[in-house]
C-alpha cells in the first residue's frame, strides 16, 4: 500500500519499556503495529520501493547519527480521521530530524511533501477520539518531569499494508 521512512532510536531498555508500557494502554492504533520511532517520510502510494530507496540511502549517506531528547508530551489532532494523538516530543535533537526530514523530501519525494500538515518531530505514544484524554495523558507525562534521551543512527524503509509494517531496508546515517 505504502511506502514510508522511520527512524527507530536507540534508547535505553528502561526507557523503551517505559513508552511501550503508555503505549499498550494509551495507544490503540499503533501498539501492535510497529515500534516506538519517529516518522521522517510518511505515506507515499505510488513510488517504486527501490527509487525509494536509493534516494533516501543517497541523502541519509552524509548525514551523521544525532542525539535527542524527550522532554515534553503534546496533544496533536490527527488531519484525516476523528482521533488526536500524544506525541514525545524532542526539544534536544529537534533541528536534527526537522533536516533530516528536509533533506528526505527532495528529487523524486518532493512532489510528495505535505505543506497542509506542520511536521512535528515525535514519538508517538497515544490516541483517543477523546482530545481531553490524550490531555490529561500529556498532562501526566507532563507532570513527571520526564527525559528520555537515544540517538538516531539509523533509518528504515518500511512498508505498510492491512495494519502491518515490513522492513525494506535499513539504512545507516553516515554509511
Amino acid at each position: 500500500m505504502a511506502l514510508l521512512l522511520l527512524a527507530y532510536p536507540t534508547v535505553s531498555e528502561a526507557d523503551h519499556a517505559w513508552m511501550q508500557e503508555i503505549r499498550c494502554k494509551h495507544d490503540e492504533l499503533y501498539y501492535r503495529v510497529v515500534a516506538p520511532h519517529f516518522t521522517l517520510v510518511f505515506p507515499v502510494f505510488d513510488m517504486d520501493r527501490a527509487a525509494f530507496t536509493t534516494h533516501a540511502a543517497e541523502r541519509v549517506r552524509d548525514r551523521r547519527p544525532f542525539r535527542f531528547v524527550l522532554r515534553c508530551a503534546v496533544v496533536v489532532k490527527d488531519s484525516f480521521n476523528p482521533y488526536s494523538h500524544v506525541f514525545l516530543v524532542p526539544d534536544e535533537g529537534h533541528a536534527d530530524v526537522v533536516k533530516l526530514h528536509d533533506a528526505l523530501y527532495t528529487g523524486p519525494l518532493a512532489p510528495h511533501l505535505r505543506l497542509d500538515i506542520p511536521f512535528i518531530p515525535h514519538v508517538g505514544v497515544g490516541n483517543a477520539t477523546d482530545p481531553l484524554a490524550c490531555k490529561r495523558l500529556a498532562d501526566t507525562l507532563n507532570g513527571q518531569d520526564f527525559r528520555v534521551g537515544g540517538m538516531i543512527e539509523k533509518v528504515d524503509v518500511v512498508w505498510y499494508e492491512d495494519d502491518k509494517v515490513t522492513p525494506v531496508a535499513t539504512l545507516p546515517l553516515g554509511g
